[in-house]
């Protein structure tokens, strides 16, 4: 894959645009070259080709879209926090379009523990897109209720190792809802019932929280044709 270089603008084929101060720096620590070709993107949903110069990258032709089909989002319960910041990169990596922070009934982080974390999550999720050759940034929402998320419309699957499975083909989006440590809730099951969830587990073994939101994203990202 090319060097890829973020530039907050509406890029257009045929313009020529200059890089941030970040983005030059980059460019120097990987040694571009006069006349390369590499990547720009907009973390909106545009990318191009473009031919590198000192004085900016004129944009060429677009360039090969690598999102996902089906719009995927994660409700993650908070959990450690240094297990947290791999959920976020490897869910951007495998193409999530959003990551919802679910506060549970069983979530042991302390609130006063991620308060002040948005900015480190929204650069491992920058990082991890620029990275994985993605045109979209993703969304980290603010922390919120279960009761709340549930409710939302559109296709959710919940995964749950004890739960009966009934396997889920999803529309154009999902929501994925993965509980904490200690599990969910008879309340937030019989929620998540009420609310039209369907109900997966992942295999004969009991996952770690990390674990199952980056194997059910996979397997499902997989089941729609995007891996």
């Amino acid at each position: 894959m090319k060097h890829r270089f973020y530039i907050d603008a509406d890029l257009t084929a045929g313009n020529t645009f200059a890089l941030s101060h970040d983005e030059q720096h980059h460019a120097r620590v990987v040694r571009v070259r006069d006349g390369e070709e590499v990547e720009v993107f907009n973390g909106r949903g545009a990318a191009f080709v473009a031919k590198y110069a000192a004085e900016g990258l004129q944009i060429v032709r677009s360039a090969p879209d690598r999102e996902a089909r089906v719009a995927l989002h994660l409700a993650m319960a908070i959990i450690n926090l240094d297990k947290f910041d791999i959920v976020l990169q490897k869910a951007t990596e495998l193409g999530v379009r959003s990551i919802i922070l679910l506060v549970t009934e069983r979530v042991e982080i302390r609130a006063e523990r991620y308060r002040g974390k948005a900015e480190r999550w929204k650069k491992i999720v920058f990082e991890a897109a620029k990275q994985s050759g993605r045109s979209v940034i993703p969304i980290i929402e603010e922390p919120q209720e279960f009761e709340e998320v549930i409710k939302r419309d559109g296709s959710k699957i919940l995964f749950d190792a004890d739960e009966n499975p009934a396997t889920a083909q999803p529309g154009n989006q999902a929501t994925l809802f993965i509980g904490p440590e200690g599990g969910w809730s008879e309340r937030e099951l019989q929620l998540a019932r009420e609310h039209g969830c369907a109900f997966e587990r992942l295999g004969i073994r009991r996952l770690r929280a990390e674990t199952a939101a980056i194997v059910a994203t996979a397997l499902v990202a997989a089941r729609s044709g995007d891996i």
